[in-house]
């Protein structure tokens, strides 16, 4: 494991990562494409964030810009009005 961290700790991440692919085919959206697309969006900030308060990397603002620019494509998706 990176930086001599326990083997539980990658069993963890595993189990958090099946559960992540798991739960978007349990959402009732009508797309389940829109739904893959909007946790990409999640994703992508939630890798921000771990990395700022994890390895504490702080995110300079074209961070924050690419993230913000990534939930307004996914709310655009998800909330657009169609036909």
């Amino acid at each position: 494991m990176r930086e001599g961290k326990p083997y539980w700790y990658g069993i963890i991440g595993g189990l958090i990562l099946v559960l992540y692919g798991i739960i978007p085919t349990l959402q009732k959206f009508p797309s389940f494409g829109r739904v893959y697309a909007a946790y990409g969006g999640v994703f992508i900030i939630l890798s921000v964030l771990w990395g700022w308060g994890v390895d504490k990397k702080a995110p300079d603002t074209y961070d924050w810009i690419g993230a913000a620019v990534c939930l307004i494509g996914v709310s655009v998706m998800l909330w657009a009005p169609r036909h």
